[in-house]
């Protein structure tokens, strides 16, 4: 049980992490102050955020128990990630650790719903808010892909966690979202300052997340690759 609660609770600060991200942040704020300008009730205006919030939320359950749980399910690939998963984990830790610090050049474009899907979020009232959600979820940039194929789904396996890590993660990319939610709703000023803020966080929360994965990334590399047990006396 504390294995799992201690995984439920790393899953839930990547989904923390994946939505104040940059791509993610302008898009999730980009899409709920268009859903809000069409409503003039702050309640609606929540409510709109909340089902978007939804919409994100369930696009990631289902992509990652798709994943975890489609691999978990094909007994050879089960019986390879069971006897070989740390060592995989620790190059994917590195690789993730590499584009969360920003020392490759990644472009950092954000999504836009086209014309048809915004204007089916505007007619569609919180179920278009929801489908919203989803088609932003799904538009991967390089750090939120980093932090969901990089190492929520290899958590999650090592864990073979394929609904409650997958959930927490779920859970976490939606908090910061109701919060813009609500700010939107009080006016533009409290969200500008929000956001100025959650630009610092994220800056230094991405970094140190990113300078974790290279340190347990190069440990899990050299103990379980090269052999080299001596490095961690109290072992693995």
């Amino acid at each position: 049980m504390g294995a799992l609660a201690a995984g439920a609770a790393w899953a839930l600060w990547l989904g923390i992490l994946t939505s104040i991200s940059p791509c993610p942040l302008a898009t999730n704020i980009a899409a709920i102050s268009f859903l809000g300008r069409r409503l003039d009730r702050p309640a609606a205006v929540v409510l709109a955020g909340l089902a978007y919030t939804l919409g994100r939320t369930v696009a990631y359950v289902a992509l990652a128990l798709v994943t975890v749980g489609g691999l978990l399910a094909v007994p050879p690939v089960a019986r390879f990630l069971e006897s070989s998963m740390n060592k995989v984990l620790g190059p994917v830790l590195i690789v993730a650790g590499v584009f969360l610090l920003e020392l490759v050049p990644v472009s950092f474009t954000t999504f836009s719903a086209g014309e048809r899907s915004r204007r089916l979020a505007e007619r569609g009232g919180l179920a278009g808010a929801g489908l919203l959600g989803i088609l932003f979820a799904l538009a991967f940039c390089p750090v939120s892909a980093a932090l969901f194929f990089g190492s929520l789904v290899p958590s999650a396996l090592k864990a073979e966690s394929p609904v409650l890590m997958p959930t927490a993660y779920g859970i976490g990319t939606a908090l910061p979202v109701v919060v813009f939610a609500a700010l939107v709703a009080l006016g533009a000023r409290q969200m500008a300052k929000a956001f100025g803020v959650v630009q610092k966080v994220e800056r230094w929360a991405r970094r140190t997340t990113g300078v974790v994965f290279l340190l347990v990334g190069v440990y899990y590399t050299l103990v379980h690759i090269f052999g080299l047990a001596f490095l961690w006396p109290w072992g693995t």
